[in-house]
């Protein structure tokens, strides 16, 4: 990539979202930080920025962009759906992501999840299926390993480049597990598009009322449709951490739903830092600036944790009576969601 000259003849103006944390200690004097609310981070605020450090919250588009002189983006987050690519390829603005930041920590939402309201039953006894083996995805299929479950793994990409011997097929997913949970991104279109995955025909095709997780994207599941499942007794338990239409969630799913929580699956504090170490070495590199962090380096995901380690750092039933308490106030309790510590 090429070095663009600073607009401003110093230092970058960078605009970031004000619930990112640690940056001020990441990029020190190296740049001119203004943090902003996601509701402020405006045309106006952005028109001399060089940079953004985005969230899910910003859509970077023409709408946010015509006008500015921004060279490059950087999201502190997995997904990317909320930057309009085509645009920014078109206008030369330089986008970095933080894949596989929070992955532990959603592994960690996820069985503890499991192990809740699985109980005393055996894990040998269970199949888990997950649909989406990335970043996410692998960690919950080694430590599910770890733990005993049985697993079906399900990633129509992988199947077509490494071979279909050791992936099934969503059909036998419904069929077969116990347990369901979603690791996809949130594709509309292509040969393996996302977009209410689970769906009507999904579920009518489920026979062991697995307990159904999602912790990806809200429209990978079909919302109407999961909760006609629920009501005709389908599913086992349900968990959910993202919705369609965030923030303006489906007030019948949460009520519902066994677990629901504000779309927090990957807040651990080790993935914020992570998340914000690779935002800012990606605006640093881009602009030829010293990257110095002052913050430890998190440590990667741990070979296996115990049930032990998943039950006692986190228990979604907190979360989620916050919700059901204030479900207005999702993005509040998301924005100022205290960090858990990751399972180590």
């Amino acid at each position: 990539m090429d070095i663009a000259p600073l607009s401003n003849g110093l230092r970058p103006r960078v605009i970031a979202d004000a619930n990112i944390p640690f940056l001020p200690e990441l990029l020190g004097d190296s740049v001119k930080l203004v943090r902003l609310p996601p509701a402020e981070i405006t045309p106006e605020a952005v028109r001399d920025a060089d940079a953004l450090i985005t969230r899910t919250r910003t859509r970077c588009d023409a709408h946010l962009l015509d006008n500015s002189r921004c060279q490059f983006i950087a999201t502190a987050t997995i997904g990317t759906d909320h930057i309009d690519y085509p645009y920014c390829h078109e206008r030369g603005i330089a986008v970095a992501s933080a894949p596989g930041c929070n992955a532990p920590a959603v592994a960690q939402y996820v069985l503890s999840s499991v192990l809740r309201l699985t109980g005393d039953r055996n894990p040998a006894e269970l199949t888990l299926g997950i649909v989406g083996v990335g970043h996410v995805g692998s960690i919950v299929e080694r430590w599910g390993r770890a733990l005993g479950f049985n697993l079906l793994l399900c990633d129509p990409p992988r199947a077509e480049s490494e071979g279909s011997d050791k992936f099934a097929t969503l059909d036998e997913i419904a069929r077969r597990a116990d347990i369901v949970t979603f690791h996809t991104p949130h594709t509309l279109d292509g040969p393996h598009a996302t977009h209410h995955l689970a769906d009507k025909r999904f579920f009518e095709a489920i026979e062991r009322r697995p307990i159904i997780i999602n912790s990806a994207r809200g429209p990978i599941v079909d919302t109407p449709a999961l909760i006609e499942a629920i009501n005709a007794g389908k599913t086992g338990p349900v968990v959910i951490d993202c919705w369609e239409g965030e923030p303006d969630i489906n007030l019948r799913l949460l009520e519902k739903a066994t677990f629901a929580t504000p779309h927090i699956a990957g807040y651990s504090a080790e993935g914020k830092a992570r998340a914000s170490l690779m935002a800012a070495r990606a605006l640093c590199m881009h602009f030829g600036l010293p990257f110095n962090p002052s913050i430890p380096v998190p440590a990667d995901a741990p070979a296996t944790v115990s049930a032990r380690q998943l039950l006692e750092s986190y228990n979604p039933a907190i979360d989620t009576a916050a919700l059901r308490a204030h479900p207005a106030d999702f993005e509040a309790l998301r924005n100022h969601y205290p960090l858990r510590p990751e399972p180590k």
